[in-house]
Protein backbone atom coordinates (compact mmCIF):
# COMPACT_ATOMS: atom_id res chain seq x y z
CA UNK A 1 0.00 0.00 0.00
CA UNK A 2 1.20 3.35 -0.29
CA UNK A 3 2.15 5.87 2.19
CA UNK A 4 -0.51 8.34 3.41
CA UNK A 5 -0.24 12.00 2.46
CA UNK A 6 1.94 12.20 5.65
CA UNK A 7 4.43 9.67 4.27
CA UNK A 8 2.97 7.54 7.21
CA UNK A 9 2.06 3.50 6.70
CA UNK A 10 -1.87 2.98 7.42
CA UNK A 11 -2.37 0.95 9.91
CA UNK A 12 -6.23 -0.32 10.80
CA UNK A 13 -7.46 0.95 14.19
CA UNK A 14 -5.01 4.00 14.27
CA UNK A 15 -5.29 7.84 13.48
CA UNK A 16 -2.23 10.10 13.26
CA UNK A 17 -2.88 13.35 15.69
CA UNK A 18 -0.82 16.68 16.62
CA UNK A 19 -0.66 18.68 19.76
CA UNK A 20 1.15 21.81 20.61
CA UNK A 21 3.35 21.50 23.64
CA UNK A 22 3.70 24.49 26.32
CA UNK A 23 7.23 25.27 24.77
CA UNK A 24 5.79 25.60 21.49
CA UNK A 25 6.73 22.70 19.77
CA UNK A 26 4.30 20.44 17.17
CA UNK A 27 4.44 17.44 18.62
CA UNK A 28 3.15 14.13 16.17
CA UNK A 29 1.34 11.08 17.91
CA UNK A 30 -0.35 8.11 16.65
CA UNK A 31 -3.24 6.98 18.76
CA UNK A 32 -5.95 3.80 19.43
CA UNK A 33 -8.88 3.75 21.22
CA UNK A 34 -11.28 6.14 22.42
CA UNK A 35 -12.12 4.97 26.18
CA UNK A 36 -10.82 3.46 29.22
CA UNK A 37 -7.11 3.62 30.89
CA UNK A 38 -4.30 5.33 28.99
CA UNK A 39 -1.14 3.73 27.65
CA UNK A 40 1.86 5.81 26.51
CA UNK A 41 4.22 3.56 24.18
CA UNK A 42 8.05 5.00 23.70
CA UNK A 43 9.30 4.13 20.59
CA UNK A 44 13.43 3.02 20.05
CA UNK A 45 16.43 5.34 19.16
CA UNK A 46 17.15 3.91 15.99
CA UNK A 47 17.24 6.36 13.35
CA UNK A 48 13.88 6.29 11.55
CA UNK A 49 11.86 5.27 14.84
CA UNK A 50 8.32 6.27 15.84
CA UNK A 51 5.25 5.99 17.20
CA UNK A 52 4.12 3.96 14.24
CA UNK A 53 7.05 2.09 13.33
CA UNK A 54 7.39 0.72 16.87
CA UNK A 55 3.83 -0.05 17.81
CA UNK A 56 1.96 -0.65 14.94
CA UNK A 57 0.95 -4.72 15.93
CA UNK A 58 0.00 -3.97 19.70
CA UNK A 59 -1.52 -0.35 20.14
CA UNK A 60 -4.98 -1.48 18.48
CA UNK A 61 -4.81 -4.68 19.92
CA UNK A 62 -4.70 -2.57 23.11
CA UNK A 63 -7.28 -0.68 21.72
CA UNK A 64 -9.83 -3.71 21.39
CA UNK A 65 -8.89 -4.85 25.14
CA UNK A 66 -10.30 -1.52 26.37
CA UNK A 67 -7.30 0.86 26.71
CA UNK A 68 -6.80 4.14 25.37
CA UNK A 69 -3.42 3.87 23.20
CA UNK A 70 -0.57 7.24 22.77
CA UNK A 71 2.39 6.31 20.34
CA UNK A 72 4.49 9.72 20.55
CA UNK A 73 6.92 10.49 18.00
CA UNK A 74 9.91 11.83 20.19
CA UNK A 75 12.09 14.61 19.52
CA UNK A 76 14.28 14.21 16.60
CA UNK A 77 12.21 11.15 15.36
CA UNK A 78 8.94 10.46 13.39
CA UNK A 79 7.05 13.26 12.13
CA UNK A 80 8.14 15.63 15.11
CA UNK A 81 8.88 19.35 15.32
CA UNK A 82 12.36 19.46 12.86
CA UNK A 83 12.86 23.48 13.98
CA UNK A 84 16.17 23.09 15.47
CA UNK A 85 15.20 24.96 18.84
CA UNK A 86 13.06 21.37 19.31
CA UNK A 87 15.72 18.87 19.06
CA UNK A 88 17.01 17.05 21.58
CA UNK A 89 20.30 18.37 23.76
CA UNK A 90 20.38 14.85 25.33
CA UNK A 91 18.79 12.21 26.68
CA UNK A 92 16.89 14.46 29.41
CA UNK A 93 15.16 16.27 26.46
CA UNK A 94 12.89 13.04 26.08
CA UNK A 95 12.11 12.86 29.69
CA UNK A 96 10.84 16.85 29.50
CA UNK A 97 8.80 15.84 26.40
CA UNK A 98 7.14 12.69 28.06
CA UNK A 99 5.66 15.22 30.69
CA UNK A 100 4.73 18.08 28.11
CA UNK A 101 3.08 15.45 26.05
CA UNK A 102 1.57 13.81 28.78
CA UNK A 103 0.19 17.62 30.19
CA UNK A 104 -0.77 18.43 26.69
CA UNK A 105 -3.65 15.71 26.56
CA UNK A 106 -4.57 15.74 29.96
CA UNK A 107 -2.72 12.15 31.28
CA UNK A 108 -2.57 12.62 35.43
CA UNK A 109 -1.94 8.90 35.21
CA UNK A 110 -0.79 6.21 32.99
CA UNK A 111 0.89 3.63 31.69
CA UNK A 112 3.84 3.66 30.55
CA UNK A 113 6.47 1.11 28.43
CA UNK A 114 8.98 1.30 25.99
CA UNK A 115 11.12 -1.04 23.59
CA UNK A 116 15.10 -0.33 23.45
CA UNK A 117 15.81 3.42 23.95
CA UNK A 118 11.96 4.15 24.71
CA UNK A 119 12.79 1.24 27.59
CA UNK A 120 15.47 4.08 28.92
CA UNK A 121 12.98 6.88 28.39
CA UNK A 122 10.54 4.70 30.22
CA UNK A 123 13.07 4.21 33.29
CA UNK A 124 13.90 7.88 33.34
CA UNK A 125 10.50 9.37 32.97
CA UNK A 126 9.68 6.82 35.95
CA UNK A 127 12.07 8.16 38.16
CA UNK A 128 11.71 11.93 37.69
CA UNK A 129 7.67 11.08 37.71
CA UNK A 130 6.90 8.06 39.51
CA UNK A 131 3.20 9.72 41.02
CA UNK A 132 1.81 9.45 37.28
CA UNK A 133 3.00 6.13 36.10
CA UNK A 134 0.37 3.69 37.14
CA UNK A 135 2.55 0.58 35.81
CA UNK A 136 5.59 -0.06 33.31
CA UNK A 137 6.87 -2.64 30.57
CA UNK A 138 10.20 -2.66 29.32
CA UNK A 139 11.82 -4.14 26.46
CA UNK A 140 15.38 -4.66 25.27
CA UNK A 141 17.02 -1.85 26.57
CA UNK A 142 19.46 -0.11 29.19
CA UNK A 143 18.41 1.22 33.03
CA UNK A 144 21.13 3.83 33.48
CA UNK A 145 23.54 3.37 36.35
CA UNK A 146 21.20 0.74 38.51
CA UNK A 147 23.71 -1.23 36.48
CA UNK A 148 27.44 -0.25 37.66
CA UNK A 149 29.28 2.31 35.32
CA UNK A 150 32.13 -0.42 34.94
CA UNK A 151 29.60 -2.82 33.32
CA UNK A 152 29.52 -2.71 29.40
CA UNK A 153 27.06 -4.05 27.50
CA UNK A 154 27.94 -6.91 25.49
CA UNK A 155 28.53 -6.39 21.63
CA UNK A 156 26.06 -7.20 19.31
CA UNK A 157 26.48 -8.84 15.69
CA UNK A 158 25.12 -5.12 14.10
CA UNK A 159 26.04 -1.58 15.94
CA UNK A 160 23.57 1.14 16.53
CA UNK A 161 25.61 3.61 14.28
CA UNK A 162 25.82 1.23 11.33
CA UNK A 163 23.02 2.74 9.52
CA UNK A 164 24.97 4.61 6.50
CA UNK A 165 21.54 7.34 5.44
CA UNK A 166 20.36 5.51 2.05
CA UNK A 167 17.31 3.52 1.88
CA UNK A 168 19.10 0.49 1.37
CA UNK A 169 21.13 0.97 4.84
CA UNK A 170 17.31 1.63 6.29
CA UNK A 171 16.55 -2.36 4.98
CA UNK A 172 19.59 -3.62 6.61
CA UNK A 173 19.39 -2.12 9.92
CA UNK A 174 15.57 -3.43 10.33
CA UNK A 175 16.11 -6.66 9.00
CA UNK A 176 18.89 -6.84 11.71
CA UNK A 177 16.60 -5.91 14.45
CA UNK A 178 13.75 -7.43 13.43
CA UNK A 179 13.86 -10.93 13.92
CA UNK A 180 10.85 -11.51 11.76
CA UNK A 181 11.58 -10.33 8.46
CA UNK A 182 8.34 -10.37 6.62
CA UNK A 183 7.46 -7.63 9.18
CA UNK A 184 10.47 -5.28 7.13
CA UNK A 185 7.75 -4.02 4.65
CA UNK A 186 8.58 -2.00 1.86
CA UNK A 187 6.44 0.79 2.63
CA UNK A 188 7.71 0.97 6.64
CA UNK A 189 11.59 0.99 5.07
CA UNK A 190 10.56 4.10 3.01
CA UNK A 191 8.30 5.63 6.08
CA UNK A 192 11.62 5.53 8.09
CA UNK A 193 13.78 6.46 5.56
CA UNK A 194 12.15 9.97 4.73
CA UNK A 195 11.72 10.34 8.47
CA UNK A 196 15.46 9.80 9.37
CA UNK A 197 16.56 11.53 6.34
CA UNK A 198 15.21 15.01 7.32
CA UNK A 199 16.38 14.29 10.98
CA UNK A 200 19.91 13.59 11.05
CA UNK A 201 21.52 16.53 12.75
CA UNK A 202 18.50 16.63 15.30
CA UNK A 203 19.05 13.07 15.64
CA UNK A 204 22.89 13.63 16.02
CA UNK A 205 22.29 16.20 18.70
CA UNK A 206 21.67 13.78 21.73
CA UNK A 207 22.94 10.30 20.56
CA UNK A 208 26.15 11.20 22.37
CA UNK A 209 24.39 11.20 26.00
CA UNK A 210 22.70 7.77 24.60
CA UNK A 211 26.27 6.28 24.65
CA UNK A 212 27.10 7.68 27.96
CA UNK A 213 24.08 6.49 29.60
CA UNK A 214 24.41 2.75 28.10
CA UNK A 215 28.53 2.98 29.66
CA UNK A 216 29.93 2.66 26.20
CA UNK A 217 31.50 5.90 26.73
CA UNK A 218 32.27 7.96 29.90
CA UNK A 219 29.83 10.91 30.73
CA UNK A 220 31.56 14.06 30.11
CA UNK A 221 29.09 16.02 32.05
CA UNK A 222 28.25 15.58 35.57
CA UNK A 223 25.39 17.41 36.02
CA UNK A 224 23.15 15.65 33.02
CA UNK A 225 24.79 12.41 34.40
CA UNK A 226 22.74 12.91 38.04
CA UNK A 227 19.95 13.73 36.38
CA UNK A 228 19.54 10.68 34.90
CA UNK A 229 21.02 9.10 37.31
CA UNK A 230 18.61 5.50 38.36
CA UNK A 231 20.45 4.22 41.19
CA UNK A 232 19.04 4.32 44.75
CA UNK A 233 16.17 5.51 42.81
CA UNK A 234 14.36 2.87 40.70
CA UNK A 235 15.03 0.61 42.97
CA UNK A 236 12.99 2.11 45.54
CA UNK A 237 10.10 2.71 43.78
CA UNK A 238 6.73 0.32 44.03
CA UNK A 239 5.36 0.75 41.00
CA UNK A 240 4.96 -2.57 39.46
CA UNK A 241 6.36 -3.68 36.04
CA UNK A 242 7.61 -6.54 33.81
CA UNK A 243 11.28 -6.38 31.49
CA UNK A 244 10.52 -8.55 28.28
CA UNK A 245 14.07 -9.50 26.73
CA UNK A 246 14.29 -11.60 23.68
CA UNK A 247 16.71 -14.42 23.04
CA UNK A 248 17.48 -13.79 19.56
CA UNK A 249 18.49 -9.86 19.83
CA UNK A 250 21.31 -9.27 18.09
CA UNK A 251 21.77 -5.33 18.61
CA UNK A 252 21.84 -5.81 22.61
CA UNK A 253 22.35 -9.62 23.27
CA UNK A 254 20.14 -11.43 25.77
CA UNK A 255 23.08 -11.30 28.25
CA UNK A 256 22.87 -7.79 29.01
CA UNK A 257 18.92 -8.65 30.13
CA UNK A 258 20.53 -11.01 32.60
CA UNK A 259 23.12 -8.53 33.67
CA UNK A 260 19.67 -5.66 33.89
CA UNK A 261 17.78 -8.71 36.11
CA UNK A 262 20.25 -8.90 38.54
CA UNK A 263 20.18 -5.27 39.44
CA UNK A 264 16.13 -5.04 39.57
CA UNK A 265 14.84 -7.25 41.96
CA UNK A 266 11.29 -6.11 42.00
CA UNK A 267 10.94 -6.16 38.46
CA UNK A 268 9.77 -9.09 36.69
CA UNK A 269 11.44 -10.73 33.72
CA UNK A 270 10.97 -12.64 30.60
CA UNK A 271 13.19 -14.20 27.97
CA UNK A 272 10.81 -15.07 24.91
CA UNK A 273 12.03 -17.31 22.30
CA UNK A 274 12.01 -16.24 18.31
CA UNK A 275 12.44 -12.79 19.31
CA UNK A 276 14.91 -9.98 18.46
CA UNK A 277 15.63 -6.71 19.97
CA UNK A 278 11.72 -5.14 18.74
CA UNK A 279 10.35 -7.71 20.50
CA UNK A 280 6.70 -6.13 20.04
CA UNK A 281 7.14 -6.57 16.60
CA UNK A 282 8.53 -10.14 16.18
CA UNK A 283 6.23 -11.69 18.69
CA UNK A 284 2.63 -9.80 19.00
CA UNK A 285 1.73 -13.40 19.68
CA UNK A 286 2.60 -13.17 22.98
CA UNK A 287 3.59 -8.99 23.48
CA UNK A 288 0.24 -8.21 23.20
CA UNK A 289 -1.64 -10.25 25.56
CA UNK A 290 1.36 -10.04 28.67
CA UNK A 291 1.06 -6.10 28.46
CA UNK A 292 -2.73 -6.19 28.12
CA UNK A 293 -3.19 -8.70 30.85
CA UNK A 294 -0.52 -7.02 32.93
CA UNK A 295 -1.79 -3.61 32.11
CA UNK A 296 -5.58 -4.47 33.25
CA UNK A 297 -4.78 -6.55 36.40
CA UNK A 298 -1.13 -5.97 37.52
CA UNK A 299 -0.46 -9.48 36.87
CA UNK A 300 0.01 -11.79 34.04
CA UNK A 301 -1.47 -15.43 34.17
CA UNK A 302 1.03 -18.39 34.81
CA UNK A 303 0.39 -19.96 31.60
CA UNK A 304 1.05 -17.22 29.84
CA UNK A 305 4.07 -16.31 31.54
CA UNK A 306 5.39 -19.62 30.63
CA UNK A 307 4.54 -19.22 26.88
CA UNK A 308 6.33 -15.48 26.94
CA UNK A 309 9.77 -17.53 28.97
CA UNK A 310 8.97 -16.39 32.60
CA UNK A 311 12.28 -16.20 33.90
CA UNK A 312 14.07 -19.19 35.71
CA UNK A 313 17.15 -17.57 37.16
CA UNK A 314 15.64 -16.43 40.19
CA UNK A 315 12.76 -17.27 42.15
CA UNK A 316 9.07 -15.57 40.50
CA UNK A 317 7.57 -12.59 41.72
CA UNK A 318 3.75 -12.25 42.95
CA UNK A 319 3.25 -10.39 39.52
CA UNK A 320 3.25 -13.89 38.58
CA UNK A 321 -0.37 -15.29 38.68
CA UNK A 322 -0.61 -19.03 38.75
CA UNK A 323 -3.48 -21.21 40.31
Amino acid sequence: MPLTDENLVEVPGMASRWVRLADGARAHYMTAGDSGPAVVLLHGGLPGSSGLAGWRFMAPYLAEQGFRVYCPDMPAFGLSDPREEYWPKGMESFVDFIGQFADALCLDRFHLAGNSMGCMNTVNYLVSRPDRVISFALIAGDIGDVVPEDVAPPKGQFHMTAYDGTREGMRTMMTAIIHRKEAVSDDLVEMRYLSASERLDAHAQFWPTLLQYRHIVPWTDQNRAARLATKGRLGRLDVPGIYLYGRQDILTPVEWGHVQEDHLPNVQFFYPDDCGHQGQTDRPDLFNPVFAEFFATGTVSGELADKAGVSDRRPELPLVKRG
